[in-house]
């Protein structure tokens, strides 16, 4: 496939966060790109206004039809999550089209460009992110594909005129397997998409095989602790090749110390909170000191640097009233959530909405979850949000609500949130979840604000 010959493009699952990246990277080359998603949502709205077309029924009938012949101009991309059965993706192979992965075209419009490739089970959206914003803050015109929408530009992708791109590297479905990188990064390795892996030996197996794609005289960060051989491991808990000390909550704002090998900055300023966003920034500074980005405009950009949509993002920040959106899934990631929390706001009340994403991500984590949940004051449980998976008798959010330990806690339907938050008004209220709970964000906002 010769990117460059390409003239349309055909996206199955285009609503998903890195398949619309690619749909924005190929209307930007001035390609006509549509696509099918099964439900509407702000990123399809937002995409059907930036000129794709978007249908939401899996028929072979609304596929416009420049884009049913297979031939060199057109390019059809899907998402593994889409079921085998689905229409549209069955039909455009039986017309003879080559399907391609979304990790196999980044790999092709990254293998001759030096790329930046970010990966772990979580952190890599935010690091990815911050890596990219220093780099274009810095006046270096990098491109780059995110798993979020960056606060800064508004946007999933980035398209520069460097020969740089940064990369989210996907360990689902083993996706970062395509890439080449110049410089990898592993933010974390904790076990995760079992129903894809099996075991967490496997996945472990999976990282290092992504870091031994690092092309020749390339570098390796990896995160303190994990097991993986690199030039540079990174810490915010303990000293290491690099790390954070003095890390420290002034008037709601996180602030360190970078120290280590090249060097250190003292009294950084990071415009996202969050202890470990602490540690994803100790990740984020070192690449860009590889890169011999000059310590002020690492500075700078940290500072100004205004998050991801969905990470630790504030909808509400008032005097009696602090409401935080996070996309949390895991266990590990909802503990560093709810600690960093914690110590922002030791003394309010927190009341934390959660929505389990994946039948298997539930049971096979069912013990971890518990533990960290109960960790808030109160627990409102939603529904597991399915996603891709069907059923699994006995794994619900009522197994789950069992063993948590808070003192309040009960499960609770969308609209209920709506009526309790109404009625109550919590002084400190997180949403956190990686399924549709992010429909509930507007409502409670316009709640807490206006009501």
């Amino acid at each position: 496939m010769n990117i460059d010959h390409i003239k349309q493009v055909y996206l199955i699952g285009i609503g998903g966060i890195g398949m619309s990246g690619l749909a924005r990277y190929f209307k930007h080359l001035g390609c006509d790109v549509a696509g099918y998603d099964r439900t509407e949502t702000e990123l399809t709205k937002k995409l059907v206004s930036e000129g794709i077309d978007v249908s939401y029924i899996d028929e072979a009938a609304n596929i416009g039809d420049n884009y049913k012949t297979a031939n060199a101009e057109t390019l059809v991309i899907y998402t593994p999550a889409i079921p085998a059965n689905s229409q549209i993706k069955n039909f455009l192979q039986d017309q003879g089209h080559r399907l391609y992965k979304r990790s196999e075209v980044l790999g092709i419009i990254s293998e001759n460009r030096f790329t930046i490739g970010i990966a772990g089970t979580h952190g890599k959206t935010t690091t990815s992110t911050l890596v990219a914003h220093i780099l274009k803050d810095a006046g270096i015109d990098c491109s780059a594909f995110l798993g979020g929408i960056s606060s800064n530009y508004n946007t999933n992708v980035l398209f520069g005129k460097s020969d740089i791109v940064v990369v989210e590297a996907d360990e689902f479905d083993r996706s970062f397997l395509t890439l080449h990188p110049n410089i990898a990064v592993v933010t974390s390795s904790d076990a995760d998409h079992l129903d894809i892996y099996g075991t967490k030996e496997q996945l472990i197996e999976s990282f290092s095989l992504y870091l031994s794609r690092v092309v020749e005289n390339g570098l390796k960060i990896v995160k303190e602790g994990l097991p993986f051989p690199a030039q540079i491991k990174y810490s915010a808990s303990e000293k290491s090749t690099v790390y954070a000390e003095r890390i420290r909550v002034e008037n709601g704002d996180f602030y360190f110390d970078y120290k280590g090998q090249n060097g250190e900055m003292n009294n950084l300023h990071l415009g996202l909170a969050g202890i470990h966003n602490v540690e994803n920034a100790v990740a984020a500074i070192t690449v860009a000191k590889a890169l011999n980005i000059e310590d002020h405009k690492i500075a700078a950009a940290l500072s100004n640097f205004k998050g991801v949509k969905r990470r630790f993002e504030y909808i509400v920040r008032q005097e009696d009233t602090v409401y935080v959106d996070d996309y949390a899934h895991h266990p590990e990631e909802l503990r560093a959530f709810i600690l960093s929390m914690r110590k922002l706001y030791p003394t309010k009340k927190l009341t934390l909405i959660f929505q389990p994403h994946l039948f298997t991500r539930t049971r096979d984590f069912i013990t971890g979850f518990a533990e960290v949940l109960s960790l808030a004051d109160r627990v409102l449980l939603m529904e597991i949000y399915p996603a891709r998976e069907l059923p699994i008798e006995g794994v619900n959010s009522a197994w789950l609500l069992s063993k948590i330990t808070a003192s309040e806690k009960q499960l609770v339907s969308p609209q209920e949130i709506l009526a309790i938050v109404s009625k109550e008004r919590p002084e400190l209220l997180v949403t956190v979840g990686a399924g549709d709970i992010d429909r509930l964000v507007h409502p409670l906002q316009e709640i807490l604000v206006h009501a």
